[in-house]
């Protein structure tokens, strides 16, 4: 198709989303005090990279992802995409956006409801119908295609949003929860779809409490509590241990196993042979529960 995302023009930007000391305050009613929702944060995404933002209820997840948006303005600090302000309209062409709970005209049908997007983004008709065919066979919904979203599973209905988000091929993806009351085989379609998006260069900005799936998919982790990011790095970065050692030794026999504190290299007769050295790590649902608590503290 004429309008595939890798036949746009490259852009020569360093980076697909910088967040630039971003903070957020709203008025409380109470004492007529601020509360800062995001307080200071600092993000870069790389272009074709999957970046996870994890944080408890509450945390500034939404607010940050809004503020990128051009959805709310900052107090201060700024957001760009592809080196645009986020609060330009034009900058808004490049960005798909999967919010937590999508709402449908559940009267229509799928492809009825990507036709409708389709024409809010300006697509013409011969491409729409192309693209809306593409987008249903991406995401496993052509046999359903005609069949109204009243009767759409709520896995269903999250792979229409996906394809919504999807519509007018954007360069960057954010998608703030997109398997929120998924089931497994659900949720792992839509982890396999953000796979593909990654192979075709697709840079995705996700958050999610599903930090098995965020372990699996995503290049980088940026924890934010209490509206600041207090942790971010690639998981290698995260979840090692960094007081601890492991090795991993192949054909290695019991006699070598008793004697594990020799030198390795002295029982290379018997097939032994150093396969790896590296710290071991322990889960990111982990490296986020002890960073919670230790906030708390």
């Amino acid at each position: 198709m004429s309008d595939n995302p890798k036949n746009k023009s490259t852009n020569t930007t360093h980076y697909a989303v910088e967040i630039n000391n971003l903070v957020k305050t709203y008025s409380s009613s109470f004492k007529r005090k601020k509360f800062k929702a995001v307080d200071n944060v600092s993000l870069n995404i790389s272009p074709g990279e999957v970046y996870g933002l994890i944080g408890p209820n509450g945390s500034g997840k939404s607010t940050t992802m809004k503020a990128l948006l051009g959805l709310i303005s900052p107090t201060s600090g700024h957001c760009k995409i592809f080196g645009c302000d986020s609060k330009r309209i034009d900058a808004r062409s490049e960005i798909g956006f999967l919010p937590e709970n999508p709402y449908f005209y559940k009267h229509q049908t799928a492809a009825e409801t990507l036709k409708f997007y389709g024409k809010l983004c300006g697509i013409k008709s011969k491409a729409l119908n192309e693209r809306v065919d593409e987008l249903l066979e991406l995401v496993s919904l052509n046999h359903a295609r005609n069949r109204r979203l009243a009767g759409y599973s709520k896995g269903m209905l999250q792979r229409v949003g996906l394809a919504q988000a999807l519509i007018q091929n954007p360069q960057l993806v954010i998608l703030d929860e997109p398997t929120a009351g998924v089931d497994p085989i659900g949720s792992r379609e839509i982890r396999d779809l953000i796979f593909k998006l990654k192979e075709d260069g697709v840079t995705i900005f996700l958050c999610s409490h599903l930090l098995e799936q965020v372990q699996e998919v995503c290049d980088r982790v940026g924890i934010i509590f209490e509206g600041t990011l207090v942790n971010e790095g690639t998981l290698e970065q995260l979840t090692a241990i960094q007081n601890q050692q492991e090795i991993i030794i192949e054909n290695a026999d019991q006699g070598l196993l008793e004697s594990i504190s020799e030198i390795i290299q002295k029982h290379s007769s018997s097939g032994a042979k150093l396969i790896s050295s590296n710290k071991p790590k322990s889960s990111l649902e982990t490296l986020f529960i002890n960073t919670a608590k230790s906030r708390q503290k």
